[in-house]
């Protein structure tokens, strides 16, 4: 399984949110790289990056931030936020991102995504909010089931799909290991749980589940999970 420290980008500075509400940011840190490094230092391979100022403008808002990452490490880099045509992916690939994250798009415009899949390194954000897909920085839901949304993209060249609890995410209340199995289930595809994680119990079920990944948010900022323990214990 693989383990994705997450950084979010808001105004340049490394925060989280609770349940997606811009308006809940905590700062962590005004150097977000110094963080990327430290994750680097620990034994991390991949870093989830989120532009939470571009999920809402629709349009890159943190590049300088997201180039020092870059500059500054050796990890692998997927990121998300914003992304909604080709001159978009296609810049951040330049940069050195190493896949890039497709959300909002993925409910309104299925199609672009698999065209995108076939020519780049694609991955799928299913947001969810009670089993309904969440849109627009989660700020909307739309009528479609997130069940269903991954099997659009079973068989089209998608990397992988990360799949959020929106009612967990930045709780500290455990992932929902069902729904993510749901969402394997219906994709074929790696699964990346995001949204909740706890601690290293949450760590072990989701390896006795399969899961084959999981976004690590909070639980590190405020110190639930102990990511050196949990690195080990994947690595095992």
């Amino acid at each position: 399984m693989t383990i994705l420290p997450a950084i979010d980008l808001k105004d340049g500075k490394a925060v989280r949110l609770t349940k997606g509400i811009m308006e809940s940011a905590k700062i962590y840190s005004t150097e977000p790289w110094e963080l990327a490094k430290h994750f680097e230092e620990l034994g991390s391979k991949w870093l989830h990056l989120v532009d939470l100022n571009g999920a809402f403008a629709g349009e890159p808002k943190n590049l300088e931030q997201i180039k020092k990452i870059r500059k500054n490490t050796n990890l692998k880099l997927e990121l998300g936020g914003g992304i909604r045509d080709e001159e978009t992916i296609k810049m951040y690939l330049d940069l050195g991102i190493d896949r890039v994250i497709l959300g909002s798009i993925a409910v309104k415009n299925p199609h672009f995504v698999k065209e995108m899949a076939k020519k780049y390194p694609i991955v799928v954000g299913i947001d969810a909010i009670n089993g309904y897909v969440a849109v627009e920085g989660w700020a909307k839901v739309s009528k479609m089931k997130a069940v269903d949304l991954a099997k659009e993209f079973a068989n089209v060249g998608v990397e992988a799909i990360i799949c959020t609890d929106v009612n967990r995410d930045g709780m500290l209340s455990g992932i929902n290991i069902e729904f993510t199995k749901a969402i394997k289930d219906a994709s074929g595809l790696e699964t990346i749980a995001s949204g909740g994680l706890k601690d290293i119990d949450d760590i072990k079920a989701l390896l006795e589940a399969g899961i084959d990944g999981v976004i690590v948010g909070k639980a590190f900022y405020e110190g639930t999970l102990d990511l050196k323990e949990a690195f080990e214990l994947v690595n095992e």
